[in-house]
């Protein structure tokens, strides 16, 4: 098998390695991929060497998180999936794996293209933002940060019953937003923003903020634009590869006096009170089962923002224009057969 491997910063190779497929155990599940999904922010946060994740593995190191496969073979005790699905999985940019059936896995629903379903994962953490928010529907929200985790909160959050205003530092970005279902979209530097938003909510404010942008800039526009007793879900990487902080995230006039939430949204951290029966994975598991059959019916489509498909060879192409913070860069895809 081929495996996608970084060594250090922007040292990445693609490496091949043994794979034991004719002797699975009793729960092994054998898996061929057909594609994978860059995560842009993260992924490029990875390859850059920007400072060390809690948790994150050091180097040499796999990266990726998005794949979609067909099963090729099962062990004997396997139950939840057969030979010939096409599953979707947390696992790295690679050839091919051997898994385990508790693994996080979701089964793709005939009629779901495998350029829409790889991103089950990536958009059930975009809908985490609204449910651990505890988001009720009418609500104007707004989506800071249009990479694909944020397009993937755009795309959901008319499903789900609210109004967005997108903000992004680029037009393609916004132009995208719209397409994705925003009801506005607005540049992060506009000189009128504070009115742009007054306009979209008629005065009422901004009641949740998703924040999926790494700059500090990014969270001052946040939390200035959220009403007061509002919500900001936090699912980015606050100040990662940034410089040092220029003012105080906690200000007072940011959060004791307007006394909104910031809210951590992590998929290992489950919902804002945890239920152990239906935490961790299971409840990611059951977010992208959620996310696909919204796929399976028509009304999401996660690959509209695709811009850039690359044969797995070219991968270190895509990471450098990642690197370069190429504007025109917003989904992208391996193909591995």
């Amino acid at each position: 098998m081929k495996i996608a491997i970084l060594h250090g910063p922007r040292d990445l190779r693609i490496e091949d390695r043994p794979l034991d497929t004719g002797n699975l155990k009793p729960e092994e599940i054998w898996v061929q991929t057909r594609i994978s999904a860059l995560k842009i922010g993260t992924d490029r946060g990875n390859y850059e060497g920007a400072e060390r994740v809690p948790g994150a593995p050091d180097y040499p190191r796999w990266v990726g998180d998005s794949n979609l496969g067909i099963v090729r073979g099962v062990g004997r005790d396997v139950k939840n999936v057969q030979v010939g699905d096409r599953i979707v999985t947390r696992q790295s940019h690679q050839s091919e794996y051997i898994t385990t059936q508790t693994a996080s896995i979701v089964k793709v629903p005939h009629g779901v293209d495998d350029e829409d379903a790889v991103w089950a994962h990536l958009y059930a953490l975009s809908a985490l933002c609204y449910t651990k928010a505890q988001f009720r529907p009418g609500e104007n929200v707004a989506v800071v940060g249009l990479g694909v985790l944020g397009l993937g909160a755009v795309g959901l959050g008319p499903l789900f019953g609210g109004r967005i205003l997108a903000i992004g530092n680029s037009t393609v970005r916004l132009e995208m937003a719209r397409k994705m279902g925003a009801h506005e979209a607005v540049l992060f530097d506009d000189p009128r923003l504070e009115l742009r938003v007054n306009e979209f909510t008629g005065g009422a404010g901004i009641d949740l903020v998703i924040l999926t942008a790494n700059p500090w800039p990014a969270y001052r526009t946040s939390v200035e634009i959220v009403r007061p007793d509002g919500r900001v879900s936090i699912v980015s990487l606050l100040g990662r590869g940034e410089e040092t902080l220029t003012f105080n995230p906690l200000a007072m006039q940011f959060f004791y006096i307007k006394g909104i939430s910031l809210i951590a949204v992590s998929g290992a951290a489950g919902e804002l009170y945890l239920n152990p029966d239906n935490a961790g994975e299971l409840a990611g598991d059951r977010r992208a089962t959620h996310v696909l059959s919204l796929m399976a019916d028509g009304r999401l489509e996660p690959k509209r923002p695709i811009t850039h498909r690359f044969r797995y060879t070219d991968m270190r192409t895509a990471y450098e224009m990642a690197y370069r913070r190429e504007k025109s860069m917003l989904g992208v895809i391996f193909h591995w057969r």
